[in-house]
């Protein structure tokens, strides 16, 4: 039987299904996601058994999305404790998935230390469910964080730019499909529009695997936004015709100093941002903030597979012919390609950092680390990231 806490109310309503959800079978539990590499041609879903699956999963960006990552990882240490795995083994091999994305290992990290601190004091079964319970104790708090953060986002933009009529862009997926709740900048745009303020968001197509165009664009037409999706390299011409009032992104990392890592193709938003003098807003939750990462410069980029740049693969069901799951090729045979997953944008160019806490703004060192540790969060003895109090 699912549990309370795997998805919102408003983030059921916002997705057809939901992102991620832990399932009690007669053979044994299991996390079940939906498929964001089917989309939007396809609502499937991913029934993960074992940590290995898990992994692929987040691997091939089946599930992605910051937020996300950290519930997963949750799960995924709660499935192994649950089926007699090895916990350590599965939080070592769960937390190295992806490394830019601090979310991941925050989660395995809580997971794995409810089920260590139990398998302490006896037997084995309640140990795997103070892991479970510690998943479930996250995706609440994400669920909260999502709300606040919409709540805190809508209030600056009123601020910023009183009047309403609002002209968005956005990069990358940062709505229900990357959180329990609604999610994050998306959540800032979705009140934006049930206040009535929302003249027009603009969805960056996004690499890797077009993120926006795809993922972006279905949650926009499901909430029934006026929406246009267009080309990374497009974004300038519409900063030159003055078509964007702000610019709202998500974050995978933000380090000590306010630098933020996130999808490719955000640091020349915020350039374009800055140059135009139309404001530049991240929107993360605290989990995403990192004071152990001291700098931008520290942060670990991850590299893509070149094919996704030099190939075009169509996903297995996403068309009514045979070319459904073909891959065709865009470059010649052997080119080589570059592709980063993410880029770092500097404190400078932020106008304002947007969390479930508050909102810094100017993003400074001190600043983040006053808004930190006067929220509910307080700084983790046991690593990079941010632990519940």
């Amino acid at each position: 039987m699912a549990d309370q806490y795997e998805v919102s109310k408003a983030g059921a309503a916002a997705l057809g299904i939901p992102s991620l959800r832990w399932e009690e079978l007669p053979e044994g539990p299991v996390v079940v996601l939906l498929d964001q590499t089917r989309l939007p041609a396809e609502e499937a879903e991913l029934v993960c058994t074992d940590v290995p699956a898990l992994v692929q999963a987040i691997r091939t960006l089946a599930v992605r999305g910051a937020p996300l990552l950290g519930i997963a990882g949750a799960y995924g240490v709660a499935l192994a404790a649950a089926r007699g795995f090895d916990v350590d083994e599965a939080a070592e091999s769960l937390a190295h998935a992806r490394p830019t994305a601090v979310n991941l290992g925050y989660g395995v990290r809580r997971a794995a230390a409810a089920y260590r601190a139990a398998a302490g004091r006896g037997a084995g079964a309640r140990a795997a469910a103070a892991a479970l319970a510690e998943a479930r104790a996250l995706h609440a708090e994400d669920i909260e964080a999502g709300a606040r953060m919409a709540e805190q986002g809508l209030g600056l933009l009123g601020e910023l730019l009183p009047g309403g009529g609002h002209r968005i862009l956005t990069h990358c997926n940062t709505g229900a499909l990357v959180s329990g709740g609604e999610g994050t900048a998306f959540a800032v745009v979705r009140a934006v529009h049930r206040a009535g303020e929302l003249r027009r968001l603009w969805v960056d197509e996004t690499r890797p695997l077009l993120q926006g165009a795809r993922l972006t664009a279905y949650e926009a037409a499901r909430a029934g936004m006026a929406y246009s999706v267009l080309a990374d390299g497009a974004a300038g011409s519409l900063f030159a015709a003055g078509e964007v009032d702000a610019v709202l992104i998500g974050a995978d990392r933000i380090a000590a100093d306010g630098s933020v890592a996130n999808k490719i193709g955000s640091y020349p938003l915020a350039v374009l941002a800055r140059y135009h003098h139309v404001p530049f807003v991240v929107v993360a939750p605290t989990t995403t903030v990192d004071l152990e990462t001291e700098q931008g410069a520290d942060i670990e980029v991850e590299q893509r597979p070149g094919s996704e740049v030099t190939e075009l693969s169509l996903p297995p069901g996403g068309g009514s012919g045979a070319g459904s799951g073909a891959v065709i090729a865009v470059a010649p045979l052997g080119a080589q390609a570059y592709n980063p997953a993410f880029d770092v944008t500097p404190p400078e160019l932020v106008t304002a950092i947007v969390t479930e806490a508050g909102v810094v703004s100017p993003v400074t060192r001190d600043g983040l680390a006053r808004m930190c540790s006067t929220s509910r969060w307080s700084k983790s003895r046991s690593g990079n990231g941010m632990m519940a109090e």
